[in-house]
């Protein structure tokens, strides 16, 4: 036998931290290749661990709620040594591994086998053998040995294991039968909203004996928006241009669309036509006309860089903080196309199980903050891009049409800029742009809203 330690991979974006969630395995575990070993929290999202090792768990480095840097030993396991000769099978097929295979960090895609210098071997899969299936003689973890674990998200699962709950127990009410927060906490019989912050070693604690304040850690999303937020608002000069929108008609159309029989199979799979899906689809179309939004300034380079594609950013509110995944090629997509990527993007954000690469990449970002029934803000740039665009609350008010005063659905545009790249003309012009298909989404028909970039 032999010991090898399991640092703290790069989980991407260069990250120089993460915070252990839960250990899914225990000292003296026998564990698999690519086994689930941990649940990781990274400043945008909770992804799952895998092991890069078969061997036994001999120890945990670390406790869940600590926050481990990259490159720390986290976890050493037990490997087993080189197999007699005798004992060999020889595979013409397979190539021994070298001595300088790299060791795999990617979260999310598996590990590769640990040079042992002998050749892997290839287990024989019958009809009757799933994916699933292990050797009599390997002795797993009472959970890893279940068929399929409830079906989930990380932190539901920690929370789960916080209040004392049996996952197995307990009846999914989310999608397709996910198992959500609130599944947990009805199972535990608790009334009260328990966030994941607030449990464990990160609980909440007194500043001191009777006082009434609660102190919460900095740490994972939290910390990396703060930190962020600070970057953007003391390197890029911000203005804000705002532009009050009569949407009556965006919104008969809006619900036209949801009485069409057409959109029923869309329906059926939770996905609606939303006002944010034909105020991005608006957006976009805008952005063709007025593609210097759609830029960021490289202070490195000293140059303007401005992109051909849209990846649009979402800002979204989670229980672990704001983040911003985006759409990839939004400028490609129809609204239809939309909706369902939007539908998508929220599903995971709340769930917190984003993949890394939607996490990186938005070339601009639109914020709803309406939806809590604010009239208008002053949104901060995310870092890297140019342009934010915050949506607020549709509202019934007196408002002036056809020459006369009538009760109309009314919303006010904030579009947040860096004043380096983009003049106040420009950024006004470009609300102008989005508001006029918004007032009159019959507009859009005029334009072409093309799939290839936004110039040539």
């Amino acid at each position: 036998m032999s010991l090898k330690e399991f640092k703290l991979p790069d989980l991407g974006e260069g990250l120089t931290e993460s915070e252990i969630v839960a250990w899914r395995v225990n000292a003296g575990d026998r564990v698999t290749l690519n086994q689930i070993i941990a649940d990781v929290e990274t400043a945008k999202a909770v992804v799952e661990l895998p092991s890069p090792f078969d061997g036994i768990v001999q120890r945990l480095h670390a406790e869940p709620g600590d926050t481990v840097d990259v490159g720390a030993t986290i976890v050493t396991f037990e490997l087993e040594g080189a197999e007699p000769a005798e004992q060999r099978v020889e595979d013409t097929r397979l190539e021994a591994p070298t001595d300088d295979t790299p060791e795999p960090n990617l979260v999310g895609y598996g590990a590769g086998p640990e040079a042992t210098g002998r050749p892997a071997r290839k287990r024989k899969v019958d009809a009757q053998t799933t994916p699933s299936s292990a050797p009599a003689d390997v002795h797993l973890p009472a959970h890893a040995a279940r068929a399929e674990r409830p079906r989930s998200t990380p932190p539901v699962r920690y929370l789960a294991e916080q209040l004392g709950v049996d996952m197995e127990s307990v009846s999914g009410t989310g999608v397709d039968g996910l198992i959500t927060r609130e599944d947990v906490q009805a199972a535990a019989g608790s009334s009260s909203q328990v966030s994941i912050r607030d449990a464990g070693n990160a609980a909440p604690r007194p500043a001191s004996a009777g006082s009434l304040e609660r102190r919460v850690p900095i740490k994972g999303v939290r910390k990396h928006t703060a930190a962020a937020m600070v970057r953007s608002a003391f390197t890029a000069p911000t203005a804000t241009v705002f532009l009050t929108v009569d949407v009556t008609p965006t919104m008969e159309l809006l619900a036209r669309l949801s009485e069409r029989r057409e959109l029923a199979g869309l329906r059926q799979n939770g996905t609606r036509v939303t006002l944010l899906a034909l105020v991005a689809r608006a957006f976009v179309i805008a952005l063709r006309k007025h593609p210097e939004l759609n830029s960021k300034w490289d202070e490195a380079a000293q140059e303007i860089v401005t992109y051909g594609n849209v990846n649009l950013g979402i800002a979204a509110a989670t229980d672990r903080g704001l983040v911003v995944p985006h759409i990839r090629d939004a400028h490609a997509q129809n609204l239809l196309q939309l909706a369902e990527s939007l539908s998508e993007l929220t599903r995971d954000a709340r769930a917190g199980t984003t993949p890394q690469d939607r996490l990186t990449g938005s070339t601009i970002t639109i914020s709803n903050p309406g939806i809590f029934g604010v009239d208008a803000g002053t949104p901060i740039l995310n870092p890297g891009e140019a342009a934010i665009l915050a949506l607020g609350a549709v509202q019934n008010r007196p408002w002036e049409h056809e020459g006369e005063l009538a009760l109309r659905r009314v919303m006010t545009l904030s579009l947040s800029f860096d004043h380096r790249v983009i003049d106040g003309a420009e950024g006004s012009m470009f609300l102008a742009s989005l508001g006029a298909l918004l007032a009159d989404p019959a507009l859009a028909m005029l334009h072409d809203a093309g799939t290839g970039p936004l110039f040539s």
